[in-house]
C-alpha cells in the first residue's frame, strides 16, 4: 500500500486487528524484513510498518534528516492514516528504535494525540559508540587526507576527491547511501539518545541478540538501567538482526510480553 506524507509517496503494510502495533525498520534495511513479526504478531494485533523516508520503496527526502526529522515523520504517518487511535504501541529495531526513544523523550501525550503504553526495541540504536583505538586511528587518517586534499586544492578542482575519500573511510551503510542519506547518516549517528532513555517509563521489552557487534549487547543493558521500566531478553548466537536470526526464540518472547499465543 502507498500514502503521501509530507510530499513523499511512502510504502507501507497494513495486516490483522486488534490494538495498533507499529514497527519501525532499521537503518539501510525495510519494512518487509519484519514479515515473521508480522504473520505473527496480526494473530492479535493490527499491525503496519512502512519503509522510512530513503529507505526500500518510499521516496527519499529532499535534504539530510535527523533524528527529529524521522520522528516527525512518524507523527504526521499516525495523524493522517490513524487520526482516532488513543493508544499506540511501537516495536523499532536498530534505527527505529532511535525515532521511539526520541519520540518518548521530546513529545508529550497532548502533542502526540495518543498514548504509547507499551514498547519493544530490539537491538536498538541510541547509545552513542565510543571509538575504540582502531577507529581513532582511521578516524585521524580521515582527517589527515581530508586536510591535505583542502589545502593543496585538489578539493577544490576535483570535489569528488572528498566525496571518495569519505566512501573509503566510511562505514558499509555510508558507502551504499547517496548523498543525502549519507549526510543524514552522519547526523543520526552522532546524536546520543542516552538522556532521553529515563523518559521511555512505560513498560519496555528489549531483545538483543548477544553477538550483534552494530549494536552491542552493552547498549541494551545500558538501556535497561537507563529506562525504569525495561526487561532484557538475550537470545543466545544471535546478530544484529536477532528477530530473523533466531525467529521461534524472538517471537516466544514477543508473544510473552504482548500475551500472543505460538
Amino acid at each position: 500500500m502507498n500514502t503521501e506524507i509530507d510530499g513523499l509517496n511512502i510504502y507501507y503494510r497494513d495486516e490483522g486487528e486488534g490494538p495498533l502495533l507499529i514497527l519501525l525498520h532499521g537503518w539501510g534495511s525495510n519494512v518487509d524484513l519484519f514479515d515473521g513479526i508480522f504473520k505473527f504478531a496480526s494473530k492479535k494485533y493490527h499491525v503496519v510498518g512502512m519503509d522510512m523516508p530513503g529507505f526500500g520503496k518510499s521516496d527519499e527526502p529532499a535534504e539530510p534528516w535527523e533524528v527529529s526529522d524521522f520522528v516527525t515523520f512518524v507523527i504526521h504517518f499516525v495523524k493522517k492514516l490513524f487520526p482516532d487511535e488513543k493508544e499506540i504501541m511501537f516495536l523499532g529495531h536498530s534505527m527505529g528504535g532511535r525515532v521511539i526513544i526520541k519520540m518518548i523523550g521530546t513529545k508529550s501525550e497532548e502533542e502526540l494525540g495518543f498514548k504509547i503504553p507499551r514498547v519493544i526495541l530490539t537491538d536498538s540504536a541510541g547509545i552513542k559508540p565510543v571509538p575504540s583505538g582502531k577507529q581513532s586511528a582511521k578516524t585521524r587518517r580521515y582527517k589527515f587526507y581530508k586536510n591535505l586534499l583542502i589545502k593543496t586544492g585538489i578539493a577544490k578542482i576535483s570535489p569528488g576527491t572528498l566525496e571518495n575519500l569519505k566512501k573509503k573511510f566510511g562505514s558499509a551503510d555510508y558507502a551504499a547511501a547517496s548523498p543525502v542519506m549519507r549526510n543524514s547518516l552522519v547526523k543520526v549517528v552522532n546524536e546520543d539518545l542516552a538522556p532521553y532513555m529515563p523518559k521511555v517509563t512505560m513498560p519496555a521489552l528489549l531483545i538483543w541478540g548477544d553477538q550483534d557487534t552494530a549494536t552491542p549487547l552493552s547498549d541494551g543493558q545500558q538501556m535497561e538501567k537507563l529506562m525504569p521500566e525495561a526487561g532484557l531478553a538475550v537470545i543466545q548466537g544471535a546478530g544484529h538482526y536477532s528477530f530473523l536470526d533466531n525467529q521461534y526464540l524472538f517471537n516466544k518472547i514477543l508473544g510473552s510480553f504482548l500475551k500472543i499465543e505460538m
